[in-house]
Protein backbone atom coordinates (compact mmCIF):
# COMPACT_ATOMS: atom_id res chain seq x y z
CA UNK A 1 0.00 0.00 0.00
CA UNK A 2 3.25 2.40 0.23
CA UNK A 3 2.74 3.45 -3.76
CA UNK A 4 -0.92 3.39 -4.00
CA UNK A 5 -1.85 6.93 -4.14
CA UNK A 6 -5.01 8.00 -2.60
CA UNK A 7 -6.38 10.87 -5.03
CA UNK A 8 -5.95 7.82 -7.22
CA UNK A 9 -8.44 5.93 -4.99
CA UNK A 10 -10.65 8.22 -4.26
CA UNK A 11 -11.36 9.67 -8.38
CA UNK A 12 -11.76 6.00 -9.37
CA UNK A 13 -14.77 5.50 -6.47
CA UNK A 14 -15.99 8.84 -7.56
CA UNK A 15 -16.45 7.76 -11.32
CA UNK A 16 -17.78 4.40 -10.23
CA UNK A 17 -20.51 6.47 -8.25
CA UNK A 18 -21.56 8.57 -10.96
CA UNK A 19 -21.55 5.42 -13.82
CA UNK A 20 -18.12 5.63 -14.85
CA UNK A 21 -16.67 2.50 -16.08
CA UNK A 22 -13.12 2.42 -14.78
CA UNK A 23 -10.03 1.17 -16.24
CA UNK A 24 -6.53 0.60 -15.53
CA UNK A 25 -4.55 1.66 -18.94
CA UNK A 26 -0.46 0.93 -18.38
CA UNK A 27 2.75 0.79 -20.01
CA UNK A 28 3.22 -2.12 -17.43
CA UNK A 29 3.01 -5.99 -18.41
CA UNK A 30 -1.06 -6.73 -18.71
CA UNK A 31 -0.29 -9.83 -16.67
CA UNK A 32 1.81 -8.45 -13.43
CA UNK A 33 -1.17 -5.89 -13.47
CA UNK A 34 -4.22 -7.86 -13.60
CA UNK A 35 -2.67 -9.82 -10.26
CA UNK A 36 -3.11 -6.69 -8.11
CA UNK A 37 -5.86 -4.61 -9.74
CA UNK A 38 -9.01 -6.16 -7.98
CA UNK A 39 -7.72 -6.28 -4.36
CA UNK A 40 -5.67 -3.13 -4.83
CA UNK A 41 -8.22 -0.41 -6.88
CA UNK A 42 -11.65 -2.09 -7.47
CA UNK A 43 -10.55 -2.88 -10.98
CA UNK A 44 -11.52 -6.36 -12.73
CA UNK A 45 -9.27 -8.32 -14.59
CA UNK A 46 -10.83 -7.56 -17.82
CA UNK A 47 -10.84 -3.78 -17.35
CA UNK A 48 -6.77 -3.98 -17.40
CA UNK A 49 -5.08 -3.13 -20.40
CA UNK A 50 -1.62 -3.50 -20.46
CA UNK A 51 2.13 -4.64 -22.45
CA UNK A 52 1.62 -8.12 -23.48
CA UNK A 53 3.69 -11.38 -24.88
CA UNK A 54 3.08 -12.79 -28.02
CA UNK A 55 1.11 -16.16 -26.49
CA UNK A 56 -0.09 -19.54 -28.39
CA UNK A 57 -2.81 -21.92 -27.46
CA UNK A 58 -0.98 -25.58 -27.06
CA UNK A 59 -2.72 -28.88 -27.17
CA UNK A 60 -1.04 -31.64 -24.88
CA UNK A 61 0.24 -34.73 -25.05
CA UNK A 62 -2.04 -35.65 -22.22
CA UNK A 63 -4.90 -34.15 -23.29
CA UNK A 64 -4.90 -31.31 -21.30
CA UNK A 65 -4.02 -27.56 -22.95
CA UNK A 66 -2.00 -24.33 -21.91
CA UNK A 67 -1.21 -21.08 -23.30
CA UNK A 68 2.42 -20.58 -23.67
CA UNK A 69 4.07 -17.40 -23.50
CA UNK A 70 6.54 -16.90 -26.76
CA UNK A 71 9.83 -14.99 -26.11
CA UNK A 72 8.43 -12.33 -27.99
CA UNK A 73 6.65 -8.96 -27.53
CA UNK A 74 3.02 -8.92 -28.77
CA UNK A 75 2.21 -5.09 -28.13
CA UNK A 76 3.71 -2.09 -25.99
CA UNK A 77 0.78 -0.24 -24.19
CA UNK A 78 2.81 2.91 -24.40
CA UNK A 79 2.84 5.95 -26.14
CA UNK A 80 1.47 5.73 -29.50
CA UNK A 81 0.76 1.60 -28.61
CA UNK A 82 -1.73 2.95 -25.12
CA UNK A 83 -4.80 4.10 -28.40
CA UNK A 84 -4.26 0.69 -29.70
CA UNK A 85 -4.86 -1.24 -27.15
CA UNK A 86 -7.92 0.82 -25.85
CA UNK A 87 -9.45 0.12 -29.12
CA UNK A 88 -7.91 -3.06 -29.03
CA UNK A 89 -9.22 -4.32 -25.68
CA UNK A 90 -12.09 -1.58 -24.36
CA UNK A 91 -13.36 -1.16 -27.90
CA UNK A 92 -15.02 2.77 -27.61
CA UNK A 93 -12.74 5.76 -27.22
CA UNK A 94 -12.36 7.25 -23.26
CA UNK A 95 -14.05 10.71 -22.59
CA UNK A 96 -11.92 10.91 -19.38
CA UNK A 97 -7.96 9.96 -18.91
CA UNK A 98 -5.40 10.37 -16.91
CA UNK A 99 -1.87 10.10 -17.72
CA UNK A 100 1.47 10.92 -15.59
CA UNK A 101 4.23 10.28 -17.88
CA UNK A 102 4.90 11.43 -21.74
CA UNK A 103 3.81 7.69 -22.53
CA UNK A 104 0.68 9.18 -21.89
CA UNK A 105 0.28 11.76 -24.28
CA UNK A 106 -1.02 9.61 -27.21
CA UNK A 107 -3.79 8.01 -25.02
CA UNK A 108 -4.98 11.88 -23.52
CA UNK A 109 -4.68 13.30 -27.66
CA UNK A 110 -7.16 10.07 -28.24
CA UNK A 111 -9.57 10.63 -25.37
CA UNK A 112 -9.53 14.52 -25.65
CA UNK A 113 -9.79 14.84 -29.64
CA UNK A 114 -12.93 13.67 -30.43
CA UNK A 115 -16.17 15.77 -30.50
CA UNK A 116 -18.41 15.96 -27.35
CA UNK A 117 -17.13 16.64 -23.99
CA UNK A 118 -14.03 15.46 -22.75
CA UNK A 119 -11.19 15.51 -20.28
CA UNK A 120 -7.45 14.99 -20.09
CA UNK A 121 -5.81 15.00 -16.68
CA UNK A 122 -1.47 15.21 -16.44
CA UNK A 123 -0.56 14.46 -12.92
CA UNK A 124 2.93 15.59 -12.32
CA UNK A 125 4.99 13.80 -9.32
CA UNK A 126 6.34 17.18 -7.65
CA UNK A 127 6.38 15.98 -4.35
CA UNK A 128 9.84 14.95 -3.44
CA UNK A 129 9.14 15.51 0.77
CA UNK A 130 6.16 12.81 0.22
CA UNK A 131 6.88 10.87 -2.97
CA UNK A 132 9.29 10.28 -5.88
CA UNK A 133 9.45 13.49 -7.90
CA UNK A 134 10.06 13.08 -11.37
CA UNK A 135 9.67 14.83 -14.79
CA UNK A 136 12.19 15.67 -17.29
CA UNK A 137 15.57 13.91 -15.89
CA UNK A 138 13.95 10.37 -15.41
CA UNK A 139 14.22 7.82 -17.99
CA UNK A 140 11.32 6.00 -16.57
CA UNK A 141 8.03 7.82 -15.78
CA UNK A 142 9.27 10.73 -17.58
CA UNK A 143 7.15 13.69 -17.67
CA UNK A 144 8.88 16.39 -20.37
CA UNK A 145 6.83 16.45 -23.37
CA UNK A 146 3.44 16.42 -21.55
CA UNK A 147 3.29 20.00 -19.51
CA UNK A 148 4.63 21.72 -23.15
CA UNK A 149 1.39 19.91 -24.81
CA UNK A 150 -1.31 20.20 -21.84
CA UNK A 151 -2.31 24.25 -22.17
CA UNK A 152 -3.07 23.88 -26.04
CA UNK A 153 -4.75 20.16 -25.70
CA UNK A 154 -6.71 22.03 -22.80
CA UNK A 155 -5.91 19.17 -19.94
CA UNK A 156 -5.62 19.93 -16.84
CA UNK A 157 -2.26 19.59 -14.84
CA UNK A 158 -2.45 18.70 -11.23
CA UNK A 159 0.40 19.03 -8.97
CA UNK A 160 1.14 16.29 -6.23
CA UNK A 161 3.03 18.99 -4.44
CA UNK A 162 0.35 21.90 -4.41
CA UNK A 163 -2.87 19.84 -5.73
CA UNK A 164 -2.79 16.74 -3.06
CA UNK A 165 -3.87 16.85 0.43
CA UNK A 166 -3.00 13.59 1.33
CA UNK A 167 -0.54 11.42 -0.74
CA UNK A 168 -0.82 8.04 0.29
CA UNK A 169 -3.69 6.16 2.17
CA UNK A 170 -3.17 6.40 5.93
CA UNK A 171 -1.28 9.57 5.38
Amino acid sequence: MQLIYRPMLEVMRLLRQQGFAVWIVTGGAQEFVRAFSQPTYDVALDRVVGSTIKTEFRLLPDGTSELFRLPTIDAVDDGPGKPVGIGRFIGRRPVLAFGNADGDIEMLQYATTSPGERLGLLVHHDDAVREYAYDRNMHIGRLDRGPTFAPAAGWKVISMKDDWLRSFPGA
